[in-house]
């Protein structure tokens, strides 16, 4: 309760940016100065008007953190930011924060510009390069869209403009080129002449020349611009073969037109015939339309009698008789089988008409039969010659087969459609030489050798496929006869091997088809006597399988055993699993009911958790709260009044919420117990400012009273009011102490204002009655504190130390007994010297001390 006694050296002065200055008595003066200062300086701020350089002085020099806060608002540049911050670090926290705050921004923001200068020079880049791509420009815009620098805006946009330009210009151009590509396809299957053909073709070549030279032809794709030219390519070529057929066409269309004109008589078959092959040849369309027209022109004119073959006398003694009508009909159609180039179905025609030896022809009849057969002799002259010729390129092809990389099936197919266009030369060429005969088979066995070899190896592929699959369905017998003698299964091993018999049955390949089909019956037989079992454990399992999904979904989540009881299970299947494998299907299907299962135990679990984690969360607002509650509380001026029932009221409320997260509690505790702290801090700073200004007014009291004493000892004291008045003023000027030292040192003190006038004498023979038992009395309480009491007293200290032992033994020293002492050593009215009054303040220091 004496810590208001004396001043402690390690108290913090409160002077502006800790200055020391020297205890006055009257503190009004300093706080005069200090105010005087303060506005001072307050008209230097508001005078700054954003000189930056100035507010850097004045920060530096100014000992008021708000002033020096105002005028750090003028400071902006890296340069004095820098000073500053550095000269604030230790001094003036949030001086030194705003400072490190603008000078992250203005770091940010240099790094902003210099990352848009970067995507502006990329952009520029791009602008340059030839082969410009969306893609590249879709990345450019994703970089600048994570940039904040407006000062670079405009410049970004324009360049970023041009590039949409360009862009814009590349597509153009390829959509241009693709429809040049889609108008000459299609100029390809047009009908038009060759000359407007021929001058769209030069237009187009050069839209497609101005577009290669175009600024953006870099980007056209080189698959388009190669297709068109071997398209334009392709049908500039094929001009001449048109320019040509369209002339044929008119040519014979301008023949058959004259033909027509031409009066019934003037021409007859043959010569017409002879006029129409001497044409030019017309193309395959437009010359099947012609053709029919000339054939239909045709069988309008009489046809040319050929006198030479018949004798005149049997013209002119040739009775007129009627053909039959089979004759004609075969004769006819001898005529339209030479006229088609069908030698085989003429021969075949003129042996019918020699089988007719009763029939008699007339003269025209037996001169077109004439002519038929001479016609055929010739013709068959014709083809055997050409059919001789046929044979040797059809041989050269046989001897070049085995120079080509064919597969073998298809090798096979060209030597045997090579043997059948052999036989159809026979067939309308008739019989060919024996030695080209002898050639063409010897070439046929040579080029048909690697493929007799290879369809051999086959076969025995065929017969070796056929013994694997017999040693499967025997295999699968076997553990059919082991299954049945009622060992021990071990399923997992009879999956694997139902798994691996069927893999290798289907990994067998090719078995003679007769073969093939008995084979797979036996094996599936075998293999469905063996997997029945299997199939039925499986059942089996399935249905355990389903158990325990049913388990995991009956489980509660929020029982405390329920992930041990879930482990479990998960254990159970994997045993499960490896024990008795399942299709892979089911497999799948039953995993993932399974999985889904946990997973939605996982979940209410995890709704459960954020639940409480909400709950720790809101727990730990309303810590927080507290906690900014005592903080505010400890920045408060008046705070050390209610500071008791705040903390009691903030420990109640505390210790009714709930847990905080547990990552949080270290951080909250340290929090809460730092506001305590920091309320506490203020609560002993505002009764050390009490204990010092206490013991500085029960100095100036006590002093006052010995003053007094003293004065009125020495006679030196009137009894008029006047002067009465003044000692009652200074009195009055001093703080009011605690009930106790108030009522007990006033009581002094009136006691000697009171004694002023006749009273005096006896007065002052009481104050030198009163020298010794207070030395007395100031040594007795020097020994029970401690404190020496010089080298003159220490004959009397020693004696009454003796004493003073003695009196403990005997009743022990009550506690609270220094107080009570010092209280009473107040209340002896006596004089003192010097190093009594010394003593007097040395002994408050020792028991403010020891009463704290």
């Amino acid at each position: 309760m004496f810590e208001f006694l004396f001043k402690r050296p390690a108290d913090k002065s409160d002077t502006p940016a800790g200055k020391s200055v020297q205890a006055s008595p009257n503190p009004a003066p300093a706080a005069a100065q200090t105010s005087a200062l303060r506005a001072q300086q307050a008209e230097k701020v508001a005078a700054l008007a954003g000189d930056e350089a100035a507010a850097v002085e004045f920060i530096l020099q100014s000992d008021f953190s708000e002033l020096r806060l105002a005028a750090a608002e003028h400071v902006h540049s890296a340069a004095a930011l820098e000073r500053v911050h550095a000269a604030m670090r230790n001094t003036d926290r949030r001086v030194a924060k705003l400072m490190q705050s603008r000078l992250d921004a203005l770091r940010h923001h240099l790094a902003e510009l210099a990352r848009g200068q970067a995507c502006i020079e990329q952009a520029q880049t791009l602008l340059k390069d030839e082969k410009l791509s969306p893609n590249q420009v879709a990345d450019l815009d994703r970089r600048w869209s994570v940039i904040a620098a407006p000062e670079l805006a405009a410049q970004f946009d324009a360049i970023r403009a041009q590039l949409a330009q360009r862009l814009e210009a590349q597509m153009s151009l390829q959509r241009a080129m693709i429809d040049s590509l889609t108008a000459l396809r299609a100029l390809g299957s047009s009908e038009l002449r060759a000359a407007e053909l021929a001058e769209r073709l030069e237009q187009m070549a050069q839209a497609h020349a101005a577009a290669l030279a175009a600024p953006e032809h870099g980007s056209l794709p080189r698959s388009l611009t190669n297709e068109f030219a071997s398209e334009h390519a392709r049908l500039s070529a094929s001009l001449g073969a048109l320019e040509q057929g369209q002339s044929a066409v008119i040519a014979r269309e301008t023949a058959l037109a004259e033909w027509r004109a031409t009066p019934p008589g003037a021409f007859n078959q043959d010569q017409l015939k002879k006029a129409w092959q001497q044409l030019p040849p017309a193309p395959k369309d437009a010359g099947a339309d012609l053709q029919q027209r000339f054939e239909v022109l045709l069988a309008s004119l009489p046809a040319a009698v050929p006198s030479a073959h018949k004798p005149k006398e049997a013209r002119k003694n040739a009775p007129a008789q009627a053909p039959d009508q089979h004759v004609i009909d075969t004769l006819d159609a001898m005529e339209a089988a030479l006229q088609q180039g069908s030698l085989g179905s003429a021969a075949d025609m003129d042996k019918i008409l020699k089988d007719s030896k009763g029939t008699r022809l007339t003269p025209a009849m037996a001169d077109r039969l004439a002519h038929a057969r001479a016609e055929l002799k010739r013709l068959s002259d014709w083809a055997r010659w050409g059919g001789n010729v046929s044979r040797e390129e059809l041989i050269k092809a046989v001897e070049q087969l085995t120079t080509q990389k064919l597969a073998m099936s298809e090798l096979a197919k060209k030597v045997g459609s090579m043997r059948e266009r052999w036989k159809s030369l026979d067939t309308l060429s008739g019989a060919a030489p024996k030695s080209l005969w002898e050639r063409f088979d010897a070439a046929c066995s040579a080029a048909y050798a690697p493929a007799a070899a290879h369809f051999k190896h086959l076969a025995d592929e065929r017969h070796t496929n056929a013994a694997k699959a017999q040693a499967l369905i025997a295999e699968a017998a076997l553990e059919t006869a082991k299954l049945a003698e009622g060992e021990s299964v071990d399923w997992k091993h009879m999956a694997a091997t139902v798994q691996r018999m069927r893999l290798a049955w289907s990994h067998l390949g090719a078995i003679d088809r007769k073969e093939k089909k008995r084979l797979d019956h036996e094996f599936t037989d075998a293999l469905n006597t063996l997997q029945a079992p299997l199939e039925q454990q499986r059942k089996n399992e399935v249905a355990e399988r389903e158990s325990m999904i049913a388990q995991v979904g009956a489980l509660d989540a929020h029982d405390r055993h329920a992930l041990d009881t879930l482990r479990s299970l998960q254990e159970r299947w994997q045993e499960h699993a490896r024990a008795v494998p399942l299709e892979r299907k089911s497999e799948q299907a039953l995993w993932q009911k399974f999985r889904a299962a946990c997973d939605a135990v996982f979940a209410r679990r995890k709704e459960s958790a954020n639940a409480a984690d909400a709950e720790r969360r809101s727990h730990q607002e309303a810590k927080d709260a507290i906690s900014a509650r005592l903080e505010h509380a400890a920045g408060e001026p008046g705070a050390a009044a209610h500071a008791a029932k705040l903390l009691r009221d903030a420990a109640a409320e505390w210790n009714t919420i709930g847990a905080v997260p547990r990552a949080n509690e270290a951080k909250v505790e340290k929090r809460y117990h730092a506001a305590i702290g920091a309320l506490q801090h203020h609560v002993d700073a505002a009764k050390r400012d009490a204990s010092r200004a206490q013991a500085s007014a029960l100095r100036d009291k006590l002093r006052l009273c010995q003053e007094l004493e003293a004065q009125v000892a020495a006679g030196g004291v009137d009894a008029d009011s006047a002067d009465s008045t003044g000692w009652a003023a200074r009195w009055s000027a001093l703080p009011a102490l605690d009930a106790s030292y108030e009522r007990t040192l006033k009581a002094r003190f009136d006691a000697a204002l009171a004694a002023r006038g006749e009273g005096r004498a006896a007065f002052a023979a009481l104050l030198e009655k009163n020298r010794a038992p207070l030395l007395h009395e100031i040594l007795r309480l020097e020994i029970g504190a401690g404190i020496d009491s010089g080298s003159e007293f220490a004959r009397e200290r020693l004696k009454l130390q003796v004493e003073t032992l003695q009196s403990s033994l005997k009743s022990g020293q009550k506690p609270g007994n220094q107080a009570a002492r010092f209280l009473q050593l107040c209340a002896t009215p006596a004089l003192v010297d010097d190093r009594t009054a010394s003593r007097i303040e040395h002994l408050f220091t020792r028991i403010a001390k020891d009463g704290k």
